[in-house]
Formats: C-alpha cells, sequence, structure tokens
C-alpha cells in the first residue's frame, strides 16, 4: 500500500509503523492468535467506510446515508452463513471479549450460574475468570483437564453439570489443543436444559476450512474473532440459531455497543470471500500438519506438550524440565527474532505473570507458505536458544538464521 500523506504528515508514526512491517518481515511469528491478513483486507481498513456512522441494522439504521453500508454487512453475513452454514449471523461486534459479553447478556441475568473451562486449563479470561467481566457479573462454576493426559474429561463436565445445573455451558479455548467433542456437550446441556455456547474463536478459519468439526448447527450459540486463524481484520462475530437472532441483535446494539467500524466489516466480508475459496482448505489442512510436525520435534528434542500433542493449530509447552520459565522463555525466543506468548499449564506451580509455559501456533508461519521441513528447523533455533541463553554470540547467529528463513518466505504485504 501507498501512505504518502502519512509519510510526509507524521513522519514519527510512519517509521514506527515501517519499524514493525520490518520485524514481522523479518521475524518469525508463533503466537498462536496472530496471523498475517492479505493485502485486499489490509486495503479495506483503511477506506472511507471509516467515516460513517451506521448504529443498528440493515434497512434499520438510526443514520441516513447508509445504503451502501447495508449492502457490505449483508454480504459478509451471506458470506459467513456459507462457511459456517449458521441461521443468523451478527457481524457487528468489535472484539472477542465484547461478542462473549453480548451472548450473556443475550441469554442471562447478572448473577446466573455458568460452567467453563478453566483459565490456566486453556479457557478464556471471558469464559468466568474472576479478575474479568465475566467471573464478576455471572456465577462461573469451571471444568477443566485430566491433569495425566491433558484432555477434557467429559465424564467429569457432565458430572459438574448434574451437580451444578448453570444456565449455560461454554465450550471453548484459548489455549487447549485437542479438538472438542461438540455434541458430548449438547447433550449434557440438554439434560439439565442448559444454553450451548461455543467459542471457536482460536480455531474458526480450521472449522470454515473443514478440517475440524462444527458446532454452529448443534449450539444455541457461537461466537468468534475474524482474526486468528480465520485470517480476517481484528473484530468478532456471533452466529445463532434464527429464534434467539432477535435477543442477540438487541444484546449487541443497543446492549453493548453503538455504531459498528464500517470498514473493518468490509474487511471481513473479504476475509470470509477468501475463507469460501478452496485454497483455504488446503491452507487449513497445512496449518495443523505444521502444528503436529512441530510437536512432535519438540517431543522428540525432550519437551513436554500438554495433551500430548496437537490436532489444531497451537500446543502449550511445559518448560519445567528445560531449565527455564515462560516469561524468560519469551525474552530469549524474542532475542533471536521468535515470538511466543508465555502460557499456565493446568494447576501451574508459578504465578501468571511468570507461568511455566509457552503457548506456540503456527497460522501466521503458514501464511508465508511455510511446510513441515521449516517447522523442524524452527524448533532446532528454539531448542538452540534455550541451551545457549547465556551466550550472546550465539543467540546473534540464531537471529541470522531466522531472518534467512524468513526472506524465503515473505509476509503477504511485502
Amino acid at each position: 500500500m501507498k501512505y504518502d500523506h502519512l509519510q510526509q504528515q507524521d513522519p514519527a508514526v510512519w517509521e514506527i509503523i515501517k519499524n514493525e512491517e520490518k520485524r514481522q518481515n523479518e521475524e518469525i511469528e508463533l503466537i498462536a492468535s496472530e496471523n498475517y491478513v492479505s493485502p485486499a483486507v489490509l486495503e479495506a481498513m483503511a477506506t472511507v467506510l471509516t467515516n460513517k456512522y451506521s448504529e443498528g441494522y440493515s434497512g434499520k439504521r438510526y443514520y441516513g446515508g447508509n445504503y451502501n453500508i447495508d449492502e457490505i454487512e449483508n454480504l459478509a453475513i451471506e458470506r459467513i452463513k456459507q462457511l459456517f452454514d449458521a441461521e443468523h449471523v451478527n457481524v457487528q461486534p468489535l472484539s472477542g471479549s465484547p461478542a462473549n459479553a453480548a451472548v450473556y447478556m443475550a441469554f442471562l441475568n447478572p448473577g446466573d450460574k455458568v460452567l467453563g473451562l478453566k483459565l490456566d486449563h486453556g479457557g478464556h479470561l471471558s469464559h468466568g475468570h474472576s479478575v474479568n467481566f465475566s467471573g464478576r457479573l455471572y456465577n462461573f462454576v469451571q471444568y477443566g483437564v485430566d491433569l495425566e493426559t491433558g484432555i477434557i474429561n467429559m465424564d467429569e463436565v457432565r458430572e459438574i453439570a448434574l451437580r451444578e445445573k448453570p444456565k449455560m455451558i461454554v465450550a471453548g479455548f484459548s489455549a487447549y489443543s485437542r479438538e472438542i467433542d461438540w455434541q458430548k456437550f449438547k447433550d449434557i446441556a440438554d439434560e439439565i436444559g442448559a444454553y450451548t455456547f461455543a467459542d471457536i474463536a482460536h480455531i474458526a478459519g480450521l472449522i470454515a476450512g473443514k478440517q475440524l468439526k462444527n458446532p454452529v448447527p448443534i449450539f444455541d450459540v457461537v461466537s468468534t474473532t475474524t482474526h486468528k486463524t480465520l485470517r480476517g481484520p481484528r473484530g468478532a462475530i456471533i452466529m445463532c440459531k434464527e429464534k434467539f437472532a432477535k435477543q442477540v441483535n438487541s444484546a449487541v446494539f443497543p446492549g453493548m455497543q453503538g455504531g459498528p467500524h464500517d470498514h473493518i466489516t468490509a474487511a471481513k466480508a473479504i476475509a470470509f470471500g477468501e475463507a469460501l475459496k478452496p485454497e483455504f482448505i488446503e491452507y487449513s489442512k497445512q496449518i495443523i500438519a505444521n502444528a503436529q510436525a512441530m510437536a512432535a520435534e519438540f517431543i522428540n528434542r525432550g519437551y513436554k506438550i500438554i495433551s500430548g500433542g496437537t490436532d489444531n493449530h497451537l500446543m502449550v509447552i511445559d518448560l519445567n524440565n528445560k531449565g527455564v520459565v515462560g516469561k524468560e522463555a519469551e525474552k530469549i525466543l524474542e532475542k533471536i527474532g521468535v515470538s511466543v506468548s508465555r502460557s499456565t499449564i493446568p494447576n501451574d506451580p508459578n504465578p501468571p505473570m511468570n507461568p511455566s509455559g509457552v503457548r506456540i501456533g503456527t497460522p501466521a508461519i503458514t501464511t508465508r507458505g511455510m511446510k513441515e521441513g521449516e517447522m523442524k528447523l524452527i524448533v532446532e533455533y528454539i531448542d538452540e536458544a534455550f541451551i545457549n541463553k547465556d551466550n550472546e554470540e550465539k543467540l546473534q547467529e540464531l537471529k541470522l538464521g531466522v531472518k534467512a528463513l524468513c526472506e524465503k518466505f515473505p509476509t503477504p504485504t511485502k
């Protein structure tokens, strides 16, 4: 893209943006929630649509001059319906947590009981953590993973549900590497008359790409961000059964938000169109193949992967046997040009700001075109960095190796 006006008007901001562009091109992105958008998506976010206010919904706006906005929002909705076999879609949520807040508002009253996955077992802040709005407004009880296998024990989920009788059951995660059995969650919820809510923010692209099972036809309501594996702009959507459409729409607007961000809606529509193409299926396959190759190589080098492997795009690595912990690992890898995010492990003995593990994901490096061979090389760089964490000369050597690898696989917007 050309940024002539930005360069001339505010060179200070332009310089920072250029530095970040350079970083993204020269470094390896392994943060599981990050990805690179296409040039078309990037361009859409810089259009005149950002100038428009469009509170309300298509055909029922509170401002005039919205006939073009109606078209773009309707297009985004129709494409998502095709991708996920959804009955009703709201494409206006601004981000993942606000989307989840709208879901709770649509189906619950403050103080209602909800069952969700523990944060340190792979859940998300908005699934009931005490410091989050969800844990403060609603009465969350939580399930976890089996400490031996690292996998959700559905018998335990059922036992907790029967005992606690929550009004809603939340299925979804931010750091869990196995496929979820959506139907079992639905069966448990039906047994106690609870609503079912799936948060597929991390795996939406893998579902759209036909690699993982789709909860949308099964669950009452489903939320997802539109970036991560879906490879769109920063934003979110909510999908639900048609019978819940009115309450979901009302919870988003006027319940949670005012006007949607129309330039982002356009970018969402473009990303959804990209996800409908056959090549997106191949991309999704490769994300999982890369993650599995990476997990196997880590295990081969003596690392412990929570749950023993991965079915999706991410893995959580317990570093306790490697002489480093999460925050230190994050800083070491940053020195060689590799970005990861620190992560808790189930029943982590260390504090959240310096947990025992790291979370690693393959969406971004797969977008660059890297495959299984590159995964083994990246794991080698990571392992060597931990072994030589106090050897600045070796770390610099590894950084040059990372840069050379990245030059072979440019980002989409380079």
